[in-house]
């Protein structure tokens, strides 16, 4: 079977599509399947298993269109995939983030984006939140993590904290910094006599957010390390016992609760967007961008060491529902069915 894949972003560009894109396309050309990638992303081509076509002219859209049995696209692809419609080729959608504006209005595009979605053969959504808000007919197909770098390492843990994500607002590393104020300096709690909290990523807050470490008691437990990558941030990961992911923004999933999850921290997660699917039973959730709720949920954590056991517990069973082989099944599972009814 034939399948083009339409990516807008793609490698070199570095995000969860153009990651995902790369995985899923591989996958999908392991499984047996032919598979043409076309993406708006300019590049060299390396060896890969499937041909990549960048920045394709309409002529060569047409053409690619015209080969394939099924279109299958990483989020909603409009000017790459509208020549699909002149073959009536069965398409599937997976649909990545929101549909609609911050403040909630829903503009032109979005409503193009509605129409798209429902000339496709199937549509998918990476977590249940997205599937109640934009497509409540979709399959959920949650994200896969990589099962090969992130794992637990046989090391001693303190009652440390890591945030590990890019430092801007939406991701909430105030509210991460504070919190860590209150269990630690304001109202210490047994245990946390050395705790300390490292914040692993890049981004434009930084400087503001160094600031308000600076202010708290010992601004020597705060550590900003910048981007860690490979081994070095699996290594630095499996230092930690919790990990905070205090999105203000919501989610629509979170890879970064998997790969927490999957180096032994417990995730302590704001319950916005998708985030929840993510962390499942192993970790807590409290209500988005409220602090005090973020310190209570984290206090009642630290206190119940039986709640600690029952999610290090959960964490297997949880992280076996997003592996890559999982994951790539029901994707194949779906790309037969849809064509054996094309």
């Amino acid at each position: 079977m034939r399948i083009l894949f339409l990516s807008h972003v793609f490698s070199p560009a570095i995000g969860g599509i153009e990651a995902s894109s790369e995985f899923l396309a591989g996958a999908f050309a392991n499984a047996g399947y032919d598979v043409r990638l076309m993406t708006m992303t300019a590049g060299e081509n390396l060896a890969l298993p499937y041909s990549i076509i960048r920045q394709p002219s309409i002529t060569e859209m047409l053409k690619q269109h015209a080969w394939a049995d099924i279109i299958y696209e990483n989020n909603p692809c409009l000017r790459l995939g509208w020549p699909k419609l002149l073959w009536n080729k069965p398409s599937i959608i997976t649909l990545h983030t929101w549909i609609g504006r911050i403040d909630g209005t829903i503009a032109l595009v979005d409503k193009l984006k509605f129409c798209w979605l429902a000339q496709a053969k199937k549509v998918i959504t990476v977590s249940k939140a997205l599937q109640q808000r934009c497509w409540p007919a979709a399959t959920i197909i949650g994200n896969s993590y990589d099962e090969q770098l992130f794992r637990r390492r046989p090391v001693v843990r303190n009652n440390d904290f890591v945030f590990l994500g890019r430092l801007v607002s939406d991701k909430g590393v105030e509210l991460a910094i504070k919190a860590f104020n209150e269990v630690v300096f304001s109202k210490p709690l047994a245990g946390l006599e050395e705790a300390t909290l490292t914040i692993i990523g890049a981004g434009p807050d930084r400087e503001q957010l160094e600031h308000l470490a600076a202010s708290l008691p010992d601004p020597s437990r705060v550590r900003f390390l910048g981007i860690l990558k490979g081994e070095d941030l699996v290594a630095e990961l499996n230092r930690h016992a919790f990990q905070f992911i205090p999105s203000t923004w919501e989610e629509p999933f979170g890879i970064v609760a998997l790969e927490g999850i999957a180096c032994g921290l417990i995730p302590i997660a704001s319950n916005g967007g998708g985030l929840p699917d993510a962390v499942g039973m192993a970790g807590v959730t409290f209500e988005r961008g409220q602090l005090a709720s973020l310190v209570e949920v984290t206090t009642e954590l630290l206190q119940n060491t039986e709640q600690q056991v029952r999610c290090l517990a959960a964490a297997p069973n949880h992280l076996a529902s997003f592996s890559s082989k999982t994951i790539i099944k029901k994707f194949v599972n779906i790309l037969e069915a849809t064509g054996e009814n094309r």
